[in-house]
Protein backbone atom coordinates (compact mmCIF):
# COMPACT_ATOMS: atom_id res chain seq x y z
CA UNK A 1 0.00 0.00 0.00
CA UNK A 2 1.50 3.29 -1.11
CA UNK A 3 0.42 6.84 -0.34
CA UNK A 4 -0.68 8.84 -3.39
CA UNK A 5 0.46 12.48 -3.34
CA UNK A 6 0.13 15.51 -5.57
CA UNK A 7 -2.70 17.95 -6.11
CA UNK A 8 -3.13 17.05 -9.79
CA UNK A 9 -3.12 13.26 -9.34
CA UNK A 10 -6.24 11.96 -11.17
CA UNK A 11 -7.41 9.53 -8.46
CA UNK A 12 -7.35 12.37 -5.92
CA UNK A 13 -9.43 14.55 -8.24
CA UNK A 14 -12.09 11.97 -9.17
CA UNK A 15 -15.40 11.08 -7.57
CA UNK A 16 -14.86 7.74 -5.86
CA UNK A 17 -17.12 4.86 -6.85
CA UNK A 18 -19.58 3.24 -4.42
CA UNK A 19 -18.66 -0.13 -2.97
CA UNK A 20 -21.22 -2.66 -4.20
CA UNK A 21 -20.66 -5.32 -1.55
CA UNK A 22 -18.66 -5.50 1.67
CA UNK A 23 -16.44 -8.54 1.13
CA UNK A 24 -13.58 -10.08 3.12
CA UNK A 25 -11.25 -8.20 0.73
CA UNK A 26 -12.89 -4.88 1.66
CA UNK A 27 -12.55 -5.70 5.37
CA UNK A 28 -8.88 -6.57 4.83
CA UNK A 29 -8.39 -3.30 2.94
CA UNK A 30 -9.90 -1.37 5.85
CA UNK A 31 -7.59 -3.11 8.35
CA UNK A 32 -4.60 -2.25 6.17
CA UNK A 33 -5.77 1.35 5.76
CA UNK A 34 -5.99 1.71 9.54
CA UNK A 35 -2.49 0.30 9.96
CA UNK A 36 -1.03 2.61 7.30
CA UNK A 37 -2.91 5.66 8.62
CA UNK A 38 -1.26 5.13 12.01
CA UNK A 39 2.13 4.37 10.44
CA UNK A 40 1.90 7.61 8.45
CA UNK A 41 0.77 9.55 11.58
CA UNK A 42 -2.61 10.49 10.12
CA UNK A 43 -6.02 10.79 11.74
CA UNK A 44 -7.93 9.88 8.59
CA UNK A 45 -7.27 8.09 5.31
CA UNK A 46 -9.50 7.78 2.25
CA UNK A 47 -9.19 5.04 -0.36
CA UNK A 48 -8.23 7.51 -3.15
CA UNK A 49 -5.17 8.42 -1.08
CA UNK A 50 -3.86 4.90 -1.65
CA UNK A 51 -4.82 4.89 -5.32
CA UNK A 52 -8.21 3.17 -5.01
CA UNK A 53 -11.25 4.87 -6.50
CA UNK A 54 -13.61 3.56 -3.80
CA UNK A 55 -15.93 5.30 -1.33
CA UNK A 56 -14.13 4.17 1.81
CA UNK A 57 -12.41 6.08 4.57
CA UNK A 58 -11.06 5.36 8.02
CA UNK A 59 -10.54 7.75 10.93
CA UNK A 60 -9.17 7.57 14.44
CA UNK A 61 -8.29 10.49 16.67
CA UNK A 62 -6.61 9.22 19.80
CA UNK A 63 -5.94 12.44 21.67
CA UNK A 64 -9.48 13.77 22.05
CA UNK A 65 -11.04 12.48 25.31
CA UNK A 66 -14.54 12.18 23.80
CA UNK A 67 -13.37 9.96 20.93
CA UNK A 68 -10.16 8.41 22.31
CA UNK A 69 -9.62 4.86 21.14
CA UNK A 70 -12.61 4.95 18.78
CA UNK A 71 -11.94 3.72 15.26
CA UNK A 72 -14.31 4.63 12.43
CA UNK A 73 -14.57 2.94 9.06
CA UNK A 74 -17.11 4.25 6.56
CA UNK A 75 -18.13 2.70 3.27
CA UNK A 76 -20.28 4.80 0.91
CA UNK A 77 -20.51 7.62 3.49
CA UNK A 78 -22.85 10.58 3.21
CA UNK A 79 -23.00 13.65 5.40
CA UNK A 80 -26.73 13.96 6.05
CA UNK A 81 -26.78 17.02 8.30
CA UNK A 82 -24.48 19.84 9.34
CA UNK A 83 -24.57 22.57 11.95
CA UNK A 84 -24.96 26.19 11.01
CA UNK A 85 -21.92 27.01 13.14
CA UNK A 86 -18.66 27.11 11.20
CA UNK A 87 -15.17 26.88 12.70
CA UNK A 88 -11.83 27.79 11.19
CA UNK A 89 -8.80 25.66 11.86
CA UNK A 90 -5.50 24.79 10.25
CA UNK A 91 -5.43 21.53 8.30
CA UNK A 92 -2.90 19.46 6.46
CA UNK A 93 -3.14 16.29 4.41
CA UNK A 94 -1.02 13.19 3.94
CA UNK A 95 -1.50 13.53 0.16
CA UNK A 96 -0.33 17.16 0.08
CA UNK A 97 2.86 16.89 2.14
CA UNK A 98 4.48 19.85 3.85
CA UNK A 99 1.52 22.21 3.27
CA UNK A 100 -1.02 23.60 5.71
CA UNK A 101 -3.85 26.09 5.46
CA UNK A 102 -6.86 27.43 7.32
CA UNK A 103 -10.17 25.78 6.43
CA UNK A 104 -13.75 26.64 7.37
CA UNK A 105 -15.81 23.58 8.29
CA UNK A 106 -19.07 22.80 10.08
CA UNK A 107 -18.73 22.39 13.85
CA UNK A 108 -21.04 19.34 13.84
CA UNK A 109 -22.03 16.76 11.24
CA UNK A 110 -24.08 13.61 11.06
CA UNK A 111 -22.67 11.00 8.73
CA UNK A 112 -24.13 7.70 7.63
CA UNK A 113 -22.85 4.78 5.64
CA UNK A 114 -21.80 1.20 6.14
CA UNK A 115 -19.20 -0.02 8.61
CA UNK A 116 -16.57 -2.65 7.86
CA UNK A 117 -19.11 -5.41 8.57
CA UNK A 118 -21.58 -3.99 6.05
CA UNK A 119 -23.98 -2.74 8.75
CA UNK A 120 -25.66 0.63 8.34
CA UNK A 121 -24.27 3.18 10.81
CA UNK A 122 -24.98 6.80 11.65
CA UNK A 123 -22.56 8.91 13.70
CA UNK A 124 -23.00 12.41 15.11
CA UNK A 125 -19.63 14.10 15.40
CA UNK A 126 -18.48 17.47 16.66
CA UNK A 127 -15.27 19.42 16.85
CA UNK A 128 -12.16 17.82 15.46
CA UNK A 129 -13.82 14.51 14.56
CA UNK A 130 -16.45 16.37 12.50
CA UNK A 131 -13.60 18.16 10.74
CA UNK A 132 -11.84 14.86 9.96
CA UNK A 133 -15.05 13.33 8.59
CA UNK A 134 -15.61 16.34 6.30
CA UNK A 135 -12.00 16.25 5.10
CA UNK A 136 -12.23 12.54 4.25
CA UNK A 137 -15.60 12.87 2.49
CA UNK A 138 -14.04 15.66 0.43
CA UNK A 139 -11.41 13.15 -0.72
CA UNK A 140 -14.18 10.85 -1.93
CA UNK A 141 -15.58 13.74 -3.97
CA UNK A 142 -12.28 14.68 -5.63
CA UNK A 143 -11.69 17.72 -3.40
CA UNK A 144 -8.51 18.60 -1.53
CA UNK A 145 -8.12 20.98 1.39
CA UNK A 146 -5.94 23.25 -0.73
CA UNK A 147 -8.98 24.03 -2.91
CA UNK A 148 -10.58 26.18 -0.21
CA UNK A 149 -7.74 26.89 2.23
CA UNK A 150 -6.66 30.38 3.13
CA UNK A 151 -3.31 31.31 4.61
CA UNK A 152 -1.53 28.44 2.85
CA UNK A 153 1.97 27.88 4.14
CA UNK A 154 4.83 25.43 3.90
CA UNK A 155 5.56 23.40 7.00
CA UNK A 156 8.85 21.85 8.05
CA UNK A 157 9.27 18.11 7.85
CA UNK A 158 9.47 16.61 11.33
Amino acid sequence: MKLVTGEKTPVLRSNAQPVEKVTPEIRSLIRNMRKKMKEWHGVGLAAPQIGLNLQIFVAEIGYTPEYEGKFYAFINPQIISTSAKINEMEEGCLSIPLKAGTIKRHERVTIQGLNEMGKKVKVKASGFLARVFQHEVDHLNGKLFIDTASDMRNIAES
